[in-house]
């Protein structure tokens, strides 16, 4: 599930919206030169999608990004992640001659093959996206290396399954308003494809994404060390409260019926989320009669991912490409990566 409050559109920035496809793979990373034009013009939004542009690229990020730049990604439990993943990405290499997730994780070096270029949705997906090796050794000395190179990259590490607490320790840091980080979810998967999972089966997904784990749980606890510094527990419940209400009041206004519907019940076409592997993912229907304001608002809420970045990218390369700026690159975390990469099996 991911949810977005899309701040950066109706910024006097650029975006970042990446040419020739929406997702990096192994062999096909970030590139500065690929970013047409959009070097130079601070604030500069650019979507690190899934943190993959990011992991694998960052000096070449750095080359696009101003030196002052906010970075930060979202963690998620990887039980639910690799449960999420086996559903969506029904179709890979690791995946798609498994039965269930049970029988994939009863044998799993049956089924995966580290060589094959879609693997890393099958194992330890955001060490992958972090850029490190998601079949490293999990020794403690590498685990440490990893978690220091990531802290040292990147300002903040939220975590979706506190999904509201993340959009408001953001908005305290960007020092952003409320309604830039109001949101509706999106990328929800119907009930239907979701299956409770044993203690047995959680137990072996962190053992299998150990690295994963191991990441999720240091940021877990780093990310209420950061509210209790700068928010605090009282005032944080008031303003996740006043996020929902928020929420609630959009909803009310934006929406036909109660909320999500099936992919067959969207009447406008625009609006259809891509259905992908066995998930069954949800969408929205806009209220009729909306003024035109209110209608662009709601719209760009409820609008699919691919479909909204498809729209970014109309509007970024629709303008004259700026002069390249070249900004200093953060060096401490590269270090710490090269360090940790001399490690890795």
């Amino acid at each position: 599930m991911t949810r977005e409050g899309r701040t950066g559109e109706g910024e006097k920035g650029s975006w970042g919206a990446r040419p020739g496809g929406y997702q990096l793979q192994k062999e096909n990373a970030f590139s500065a030169s690929a970013q047409v034009g959009h070097a130079q013009h601070p604030p500069f939004w650019m979507p690190l999608e899934d943190t993959q542009i990011w992991g694998k690229s960052p000096l070449q990020v750095q080359k696009v990004v101003s030196s002052s730049a906010v970075y930060f990604s979202i963690l998620r439990n990887p039980v639910q992640l690799m449960e999420s993943s086996f559903m969506y990405y029904k179709g890979a290499s690791a995946f798609s001659r498994a039965r269930s997730l049970e029988e994939f994780l009863s044998q799993p070096y049956h089924y995966y093959n580290p060589a094959k270029s879609d693997s890393h949705y099958a194992k330890n997906l955001m060490t992958f996206d972090f850029g490190f090796n998601p079949n490293g050794e999990a020794s403690a000395k590498r685990v440490q290396l990893m978690l220091k190179a990531i802290e040292a990259s990147f300002d903040l590490l939220l975590i979706s399954e506190y999904f509201d607490e993340s959009m408001v320790l953001l908005k305290e840091i960007l020092c952003w308003d409320l309604d830039s980080v109001v949101s509706f979810p999106l990328n929800i998967r119907d009930s239907s494809t979701k299956s409770p999972l044993s203690d047995t089966i959680v137990e072996k997904i962190k053992d299998w994404n150990r690295l994963d784990w191991e990441i999720y749980t240091y940021f877990n606890r780093t990310f209420w060390e950061r509210i209790d510094r700068d928010i605090g527990r009282e005032r944080m419940q008031r303003e996740v409260k006043a996020l929902r209400e928020r929420q609630a009041e959009l909803a009310r206004t934006c929406l036909q019926g109660t909320g999500s519907v099936a992919p067959k019940d969207i009447k406008d076409s625009s609006l259809q989320p891509l259905q992908h592997g066995n998930a069954k993912i949800l969408g929205y229907n806009l209220k009729q009669g909306l003024d035109k304001e209110m209608e662009h608002m709601c719209r760009r809420l409820v609008t699919p991912e691919l479909q909204y970045s498809s729209a970014l990218y109309k509007k970024q390369f629709a303008r004259k490409p700026p002069q390249p700026h070249q900004p200093a690159p953060s060096q401490q975390g590269n270090a710490l990566r090269h360090k940790l990469e001399g490690t890795q099996n």
